[in-house]
């Protein structure tokens, strides 16, 4: 078959054969067909879209390139929770630990920052020595004897998706529903699973922006899994600000540190909310509980009897970690520059736009521009007040953290026009907007 024919099929608008998708895909893995021509394809895809028929084809594909993880020798109840991407989106490194404690294992394969939105793995890896790169026997073991593990795709694992998540990254064509939909599903159906939870994100700091599109995700991706006969429960959410107060990877690791030692504040309300919902879903899927609702009773009890960050400490010491950081944040590095971004008049907070604050992160190098930069760990961006927050004028509404300081000024002016604020009061709402 000819790359070019298949390329130009796409870009027509005609549909690809099953074999056809194989051959294209399997010959990059193979190296046989270079970056930029699958550019093209994935571009091709992005307008064109795919059928039901050429997505399966393509999620089957991912997962045959390499093996499905056989973890039949984990006892436990075998759930995994992914979400679409967000700005300040830490739920897993949350709820995972809160599941796992009570007797679930937590086969959690994550993926790193996509355009503006932060990746669990990079911010694990803020983390001093977190180790993500398991092989599958530790990766076993882990979830025996901690019942959760915390890694990165083995070469084992989908590792075509591997190839195409950081391609699409780099080449515009993130929100496409069914490279999005393939993508997930196959390295969670690679992992072994019994069960998902998915938390599809909704607004400004969304791939999918439209909640139409986000709807249209989430049943893609229910429908993909239950066909492999998964169980799955989704959940739309709100992602028009940031979720929590923290934005940037040692940054967010700390918020979700205090959520597990109690922190119950306005700051990190809706950051909590989304994190119990989720955890209590998984744990209904599993069998431990009768309903969500009890799910998330049974998550409290487990932040507020210290179990809950005590298995978080324990998995991560088990990975390799310092743990001492993440009990005492001063023995952590701080940042050469801060800067204050403050209210110009009187009012309430009406507004923080999630997608300019996820490209704000990404000039103070909490992101990637290109697939091979570096990410700084210390960077990124906390807010001292959300929406519906009263400020007065010169009130401290954020602090930006970066080690370059020519990016002070233009993401200080870039945070000023994100963050609106107005004379009337907003209604703050639930950032969980629909359950499938």
């Amino acid at each position: 078959m000819n790359p070019v024919e298949l390329i130009r099929k796409k870009r027509d608008g005609n549909a690809l054969a099953e074999e056809e998708i194989r051959f294209f895909f399997s010959s990059y893995q193979a190296g046989k067909i270079p970056d930029y021509q699958v550019s093209a394809m994935l571009m091709a895809i992005f307008f064109r879209s795919l059928s039901k028929a050429e997505m399966t084809a393509l999620c089957k594909t991912m997962i045959e390139s390499g093996k499905v993880a056989n973890l039949s020798a984990v006892r436990a109840p075998k759930v995994d929770k992914h979400s679409t991407g967000g700005v300040g989106d830490k739920t897993s490194l949350i709820l995972a630990p809160i599941v796992a404690s009570l007797g679930v294992a937590v086969p959690m394969v994550s993926g790193r920052g996509l355009g503006h939105t932060g990746g669990t793995l990079d911010k694990l890896e803020s983390i001093p020595n977190f180790n993500v790169h398991l092989s599958e026997k530790k990766f076993l073991r882990l979830l025996q004897t901690h019942h959760c593990a915390l890694i990165g795709q083995t070469k084992e694992i989908a590792p075509l998706d591997k190839l195409l998540y950081a391609l699409r990254d780099v080449t515009a064509t993130v929100e496409s529903i069914p490279l999005i939909a393939s993508s997930i599903m196959s390295k969670k159906i690679a992992s072994g699973l019994d069960a998902l939870v998915l938390d599809v994100k909704t607004g400004k700091g969304a791939f999918m922006q439209e909640y139409s599109r986000s709807k249209e995700l989430a049943q893609t991706l229910i429908q993909i899994g239950e066909s492999y006969g998964k169980r799955i429960q989704a959940f739309i959410t709100s992602m028009e600000e940031p979720l929590g107060y923290a934005v940037g990877n040692w940054l967010e690791v700390k918020e979700c540190m205090e959520c597990l030692q109690g922190r119950n504040d306005a700051l990190v309300k809706d950051t909590l909310e989304v994190s119990l919902t989720l955890a209590g879903a998984m744990l209904w899927l599993a069998k431990k509980t009768d309903s969500i609702q009890d799910g998330i009773e049974r998550s409290k009890r487990q932040i507020a009897n210290g179990e809950a960050f005590q298995k978080f400490l324990d998995i991560a010491k088990a990975q390799g970690a310092d743990i001492s950081p993440l009990k005492d944040f001063s023995k952590y590095p701080t940042s050469k520059f801060t800067e204050q971004v403050t209210a110009s008049t009187d009012g309430y907070i009406s507004d923080i736009n999630a997608l300019e604050v996820g490209l704000s992160a990404i000039t103070l190098g909490a992101g990637r521009m290109k697939k091979e930069d570096a990410i700084e760990p210390k960077a990124g961006i906390l807010f001292r007040k959300k929406v519906g927050d009263k400020v007065k004028k010169g009130d401290v509404i954020a602090e930006i953290f970066t080690d370059e300081k020519k990016a002070l000024a233009p993401v200080c002016a870039r945070l000023d026009k994100a963050i609106q604020v107005r004379a009337k009061k907003v209604i703050v709402k639930s950032k969980i907007l629909e359950v499938l």
